[in-house]
């Protein structure tokens, strides 16, 4: 198989030459993805506090199976409990616009906008709504 020709970094000011195909050398990649973390906020920031840990446990314990599979004849258990909408909490309380906060915070308890998904189906659906995988 042929490798890709090398070609330089496509960050500001970076010669380093890449030559797995992708437009970052190793410390760029490195670099956007911790700034991509820090505009993203923790879990607990996105409202995955220990309350929303336990009822993710109910929820799975009484959803099992993945909502995809399922649907397809085939068995997989479910480890994601997914927002069937999202609900952008994060979005909501950095806006501090208190009724955004209040709706985006019913979306994110409202169980009837839960399923529970595989990590497969789970990643397909998130990047879907994000644009592709890593665009958020």
């Amino acid at each position: 198989m042929p490798y890709a020709a090398p070609r330089p970094c496509n960050h500001p000011g970076c010669g380093a030459l890449v030559r797995d195909g992708s437009s970052r050398c190793d410390a760029h990649k490195r670099v956007e993805r911790q700034e991509s973390d820090a505009k993203r906020g923790s879990s607990h920031e996105r409202g995955y506090t220990a309350a929303w840990q336990r009822a993710r446990a109910g929820f799975l314990a009484k959803h099992p199976l993945c909502t995809r599979c399922n649907a397809a004849d085939q068995v997989e258990p479910a480890t994601v409990v997914d927002h069937i909408k999202p609900h952008r909490l994060k979005d909501a309380m950095d806006s501090g616009n208190e009724a955004a906060i209040a709706a985006a915070r019913a979306l994110f308890w409202a169980r009837d906008n839960w399923q529970g998904l595989c990590k497969r189906h789970h990643d397909i659906k998130t990047a879907s709504e994000d644009g592709g995988f890593g665009r958020r």
